[in-house]
């Protein structure tokens, strides 16, 4: 059986995305709250690269970047519900909607943080 840890943080939108492909699976994993002002040396020993949260950890070996995660989720364990379409154009679409997302949060989150969020909503972003 495989051994399945998801260092994570309960309030991530990433997070909840690898969260619910491991639901859909059905899959049993360990999950770790992460404290992300004071990070544990997994997680910065998992994701050397970008040091954030999620990451799954799979029999000892680490995959980050939410959108991996799920790509991987779905291929490892492809004997339950798929979680993309089979039909190749269909699949990109839907990875295709899926970046599109990913990247408008990050717009958002960046204005966020540097305190233009307002300006964002205005304009419909």
């Amino acid at each position: 059986m495989a051994k399945l840890i998801l260092l994570d943080y309960c309030t991530s939108i990433y997070g909840m995305r690898v969260r619910i492909a491991l639901a859909e699976k059905g899959l049993s994993y360990e999950h770790r709250q992460e404290d992300l002002t004071n990070k544990s040396q997994l997680l910065l020993d998992s994701n050397p690269v970008h040091k954030q949260i999620p990451v799954l950890i799979h029999n000892g070996n680490p995959i980050c970047e939410s959108s991996i995660i799920v790509q991987y989720i779905d291929e490892v364990w492809k004997d339950k519900a798929p979680l993309f379409p089979s039909d190749s154009y269909a699949k990109a679409r839907a990875r295709f909607w899926a970046d599109f997302i990913d990247k408008k949060d990050l717009r958002y989150n960046m204005e966020l943080a540097q305190g233009r969020s307002r300006s964002l909503w205005a304009q419909g972003l």
